[in-house]
């Protein structure tokens, strides 16, 4: 599942796009809204929402509305198009994707779009966005928002992150503190943006073991300062980095997707495992990739880690 930092690039370029225009021909290929047609709206805005791309759309200045209603400009409410990348949706804006990476920039078959608009710019250039495998795809009045997005927690690439954003998000993790850090990172509900890189990256960074408890984190804050911080400073970035880019070739990360390679702080094989979500019951584990010596509170300390639904070989809990 694309992280915050790449959701954020593909408003960024879908805003750059469409900003101002006006729709000349939509096609949304999903039941709840295949038969609106936006044909006239104008593009407000598109902006994210933690890992949630919103597209807000203003009145027409003529007849037109969803559906083929028609509705005056006076009584006509500006509209969200919400969509949400999950694990394979991407955006191409006249032919060109988003690279980044944790999305597959190549083509995508033309039966997985989802969404088709075309666009005219003031400057009258024509722009065609498509979204490939998008998910949750839904039309909505903007003041409604709230009914999808309004569970999720301070949005780390939120442009008004301040103090008070901070707190809330420390105050929702310390709500739980029995349950495992990488259970309450992932959890959007806590604090919108980290995916599973993010997580295994952070984790090792605050030397912790994924599935251990949060109260066993020695600087929470200072592991919230560091997603934000993170997060933020590859939104500028096609490559993800977390290292700081003074590791060389394949230098990115220090732990994610390096299994069986050595720990760029010990050298320690990295191991390979996946973290069960308990609560969501059929749910399978996540992947996660640890540093045996570094990270403090694995299975392999002796500390029961049940809950936490660790999966892998029969000695450690992992595999390499």
């Amino acid at each position: 599942m694309p992280e915050g930092d790449t959701v954020f690039r593909q408003c960024r370029i879908l805003h750059e796009a469409l900003a101002g225009a006006e729709i000349t021909r939509s096609d949304l290929r999903v039941p709840s809204a295949a038969t609106a047609g936006l044909r006239g709206w104008r593009v407000q805005e598109v902006v994210p929402r933690g890992k949630h791309l919103l597209l807000r759309l203003l009145p027409p200045s003529g007849p037109g509305a969803p559906g083929g209603q028609v509705t005056s400009t006076r009584t006509a409410e500006p509209l969200t198009l919400h969509s949400h990348l999950m694990m394979d949706g991407i955006w191409h804006v006249d032919g060109n994707s988003l690279r980044s990476s944790d999305t597959s920039a190549g083509p995508r078959p033309p039966h997985t779009a989802r969404v088709v608009l075309e666009a005219l710019r003031d400057d009258g250039r024509e722009v065609r966005a498509v979204g490939y495998d998008v998910k949750q795809v839904r039309l909505l009045r903007t003041a409604d928002e709230d009914e999808l997005i309004g569970h999720l927690g301070p949005d780390l690439l939120d442009p008004d992150w301040t103090d008070r954003h901070r707190a809330q998000a420390l105050e929702n993790l310390r709500a739980r503190p029995e349950r495992p850090v990488g259970l309450a990172l992932l959890d959007q509900r806590n604090l919108a943006g980290i995916g599973n890189i993010y997580r295994c990256e952070l984790c090792f960074l605050h030397r912790i073991h994924p599935s251990a408890p949060l109260r066993e984190v020695a600087d929470l804050p200072g592991m919230v300062d560091l997603a934000q911080r993170l997060l933020t400073v590859n939104t500028g970035r096609a490559v993800r980095m977390t290292t700081g880019g003074m590791m060389g070739r394949r230098g990115d990360l220090w732990v994610y997707g390096r299994a069986g390679e050595p720990c760029r702080r010990c050298g320690a094989r990295i191991q390979r495992g996946e973290l069960l979500e308990p609560e969501i019951e059929g749910s399978e584990g996540r992947v996660i990739f640890v540093c045996p010596r570094c990270q403090a509170g694995g299975p392999e300390d002796g500390a029961p880690r049940a809950a936490a639904g660790t999966r892998g070989s029969r000695r450690r809990g992992f595999r390499t």
